[in-house]
């Protein structure tokens, strides 16, 4: 089976630096890629061998479009091509979420960061869970960042429960400030590479940016906000209520969490968990489960949300 490649720069694009992409595409497909000239030969059994053509073909597509191919991508193409999906890849392409202070396109990678997006666009209120690496936060902030510059919102509200996940917070040195800061980290690092220190800084002393534990938000009203509710599978159910509840006027909330890391004390039931199955149904809440197939960090995180999955599916079988 032959596809034939343009010219050199494709070549070196889709294959990827020491032609990893394509070590990638042979490892999941079981199939032997080879270059002759400017065709490849795919070999391997018949299924596999359409497989590896239509994803190979897609990936050419995607490049004359403009986008780029990476190892993650390449996985992904695999996945949605297995299930007979593959054309579906090209509902996230060209759909740029926001422009960092650098000038790279922040997009969509997956069919389930699309469905969060769109969530993100359409309601007031988004409630998203899934694995670490799947982009909750980052793609949250991205659309703050948006909704600030499009004067859809007056200002950007951050905000995370400061609970221990196997340290106390007593035992850390400095103010109440000094000790939820290390809490707040993840924030401030999204919010420096979309929008850049200083503009940070300058949003901050303006009083346009708000980045504070939730325990702060306690007897406010929130109008004409972007807030963002991060790690919310460590609240309890009261705080979440207290949370929620703080929506004012002209307000979009989005509140994210990983529920298979919840570091409340055992017993304890977590506030998001609470709050998927009280406000699912709700007309103007959008609730998105983003899974392992969505993992868009370094490609052994992927691998590790799945371990565990498997691990936690075996144990909680035994028990």
């Amino acid at each position: 089976m032959l596809l034939s490649l343009e010219n050199m720069e494709t070549y070196m694009t889709l294959f990827g630096m020491n032609d990893r992409n394509m070590a990638v595409l042979e490892q999941e497909l079981n199939v032997s890629v080879t270059l002759r000239q400017q065709e490849l030969k795919i070999d391997g059994a018949a299924a596999d061998k359409a497989l590896a053509e239509q994803v190979i073909a897609k990936m050419i597509d995607m490049l004359h479009h403009g986008e780029l191919i990476d190892v993650s991508r390449i996985r992904y193409a695999v996945a949605l091509a297995r299930e007979g999906r593959l054309d579906e890849i090209e509902e996230i392409l060209g759909d740029v979420v926001a422009i960092t202070h650098r000038g790279r396109r922040i997009q969509c990678k997956t069919l389930g960061q699309r469905e969060y997006v769109a969530a993100m666009r359409e309601g007031e209120l988004t409630l998203a869970v899934g694995p670490a690496g799947t982009g909750k936060t980052y793609l949250a902030m991205a659309m703050a960042v948006v909704a600030l510059k499009n004067k859809e919102v007056e200002r950007i509200v951050l905000t995370r429960p400061a609970v221990e996940a196997g340290e106390r917070l007593g035992f850390l040195p400095g103010d109440m400030t000094q000790k939820v800061d290390p809490y707040l980290r993840p924030l401030y690092d999204a919010l420096y590479e979309i929008m850049g220190v200083e503009s940070y800084q300058r949003l901050v002393e303006r009083g346009t940016l708000e980045v504070a534990p939730l325990a702060f938000m306690r007897g406010r009203t929130l109008s004409d906000a972007f807030i963002i509710l991060d790690e919310a599978q460590n609240t309890t159910p009261e705080q979440m209520k207290m949370f929620l509840t703080r929506l004012g006027a002209g307000s979009r909330c989005v509140v994210t969490g990983d529920v298979s890391q919840i570091d409340l004390q055992k017993g304890k039931k977590s506030g998001l968990v609470e709050a998927m199955d009280v406000l699912r149904g709700v007309e103007g809440i959008h609730i998105v489960e983003l899974t392992a197939k969505d993992v868009v960090r370094h490609e052994l995180v992927q691998k590790i949300v799945r371990a565990y999955e498997a691990y936690e599916s075996k144990e909680g079988k035994e028990a």
